[in-house]
């Protein structure tokens, strides 16, 4: 399958769900790799105006479990986090954030993702872990 296929069937699949209410959207993917971008609006912001920690939190873990079954191949398992970690370095309170999940690990069973959330600038603003647990539906 092509790479815009597989774009195109991965934003298809978050429709009535979170990814579609944080309007997260698959905009690259490789062998290694699958990037996501969310738009930074007041509806993903703290109190205070910035980018909320959770919401990153939720793109991150999107990313990554998506990762899995796109990259797995495999369109009979299961996909579930069973773990995330989120260092925020920096702020943002607009534009666009990017996740870009790289597998570290990517086991038949447990998979383990580094998730480098990035401005427009390619500049660091959060550093998540991502564990995901796989099995057969």
């Amino acid at each position: 399958m092509d790479k815009n296929k597989i774009l195109e069937m991965s934003n298809a699949i978050c429709k009535n769900t979170l990814m579609e209410t944080l309007e997260i959207d698959f905009v690259d993917v490789g062998e290694d790799f699958l990037i996501a971008r969310m738009p930074v609006t007041k509806k993903v912001h703290q109190p205070d105006g910035v980018l909320h920690g959770g919401a990153t939190a939720a793109l991150a873990e999107s990313v990554g479990s998506a990762a899995v079954f796109i990259l797995n191949k495999d369109p009979n398992i299961r996909v579930r986090g069973i773990e995330i970690t989120a260092n925020h370095v920096k702020s943002v309170s607009s534009g666009y954030v990017y996740a870009n999940a790289k597998v570290i690990h990517k086991g038949k069973t447990i998979q383990l993702w580094e998730i480098k959330v990035t401005d427009a600038e390619e500049q660091l603003i959060s550093f998540c872990k991502l564990t995901t647990y796989s099995r057969p539906q």
